[in-house]
């Protein structure tokens, strides 16, 4: 199993074909090392070995992604979302993570998340995930 962090395929397809708005709601799920995520991932659904939401204060399925906002700096299309997403109290262990688009049917995958190679763990505190600045080269999700 392997997580690769990568604006997903389907994705880049799916917004030239108008299905991603502004106005969706975008959520992140966590996943432990076991899952298998890339550039290939087309879906939320299927996707197996989410972070386990029995006593963890994990909901399946994730969080809802808060401040979506577009903005183009020179050649680079970028996507940001202005408050970073927090489990409290949580007790979690997670490699990575998928951002997707709940309002679609299918509920689209966007992009994947990956955690350095180690997995982060909250014990009964925060479980935080701070994005970048949303720069030209390190926005989370931008299109050259």
């Amino acid at each position: 199993m392997a997580i690769t962090q990568a604006l997903c395929l389907s994705y880049k397809q799916e917004i030239l074909q108008g299905l991603h708005l502004s106005t969706n709601d975008y959520y992140i799920a966590l996943y432990t090392s076991a899952a298998t995520l890339n550039k290939s991932t087309t879906t939320y659904t299927g996707v197996l070995n989410e972070v386990s939401s029995v006593g963890t204060n994990y909901t399946t399925g994730g969080k809802l992604l808060v401040g979506f906002t577009t903005n183009l700096i020179n050649d680079t299309a970028i996507i940001d979302f202005t408050t970073d997403p927090e489990w409290l109290a949580s007790t979690i262990t997670a490699r990575g993570a998928l951002i997707y688009n709940d309002s679609l049917a299918g509920k689209n995958a966007v992009a994947v998340l990956e955690f350095g190679g180690i997995d982060y763990t909250s014990t009964n505190g925060s479980f935080k995930i701070t994005f970048p600045v949303a720069g030209e080269a390190t926005a989370l999700i931008r299109i050259v």
